[in-house]
């Protein structure tokens, strides 16, 4: 019997959050506020929601360390976040279509805040790179990250490396990650 109940709250949750995710139209007060189509980009990283952990490589030295990554829908249905943390240094990313165009804006522990576009998509990769007409990064006097790429193995197992740029050299960080929720 508690079986069953548990089975219909959670049908009736998954129910309810679908129908507010893609059927409701978002209003504040009497303004119907607006919710395009997204890109496929959009798509594929709302594929990502929820919390996803494991373990980090670090290609400068080899160290192994914890992370996680949260993915949340917001701005009624607009806006993906993702707060990451690796090491315990806490960051934020943003995905947001603009114009049919998955812009995404990476607010990094290095301090910078590079702005990335797609660079290359399929049903269960993808890769953006350092958008250079909207970030004005310079690797002479600025480390910040030049590249990320997703490749989800699984719905509950996915890999992810970043390139980042130090003292003007890039380096290359591998993490393995699985879903908790």
């Amino acid at each position: 019997m508690l079986f069953k109940k548990l089975i219909l709250s959670l049908s009736t949750l998954f129910l309810v959050s679908f129908q507010v995710i893609y059927a409701e139209p978002v209003t504040i007060g009497d303004v119907e506020m607006g919710n395009d189509q997204k890109s496929e980009a959009f798509e594929q990283v709302r594929k990502k929601l929820g919390k996803w952990e494991g373990t980090m490589e670090q290609g400068l030295t080899g160290a192994v360390f914890n992370v996680s990554y949260e993915f949340e829908l917001t701005s009624g249905g607009n806006t993906i976040t993702e707060t990451l943390v690796e090491d315990g240094v806490q960051m934020l990313t943003t995905y947001s279509d603009d114009d049919g165009e998955l812009v995404i804006k990476h607010y990094c522990g290095l301090g910078t805040e590079p702005i990335f576009e797609v660079d290359e998509l399929t049903g269960s990769m993808m890769s953006i790179k350092l958008d250079r007409s909207k970030s004005d990064l310079h690797a002479e006097h600025e480390s910040f990250v030049t590249n990320m790429k997703w490749t989800i193995e699984s719905k509950d197992s996915m890999s992810f490396e970043n390139t980042v740029m130090l003292d003007g050299e890039p380096t290359t960080n591998k993490a393995t990650i699985n879903r908790v929720y």
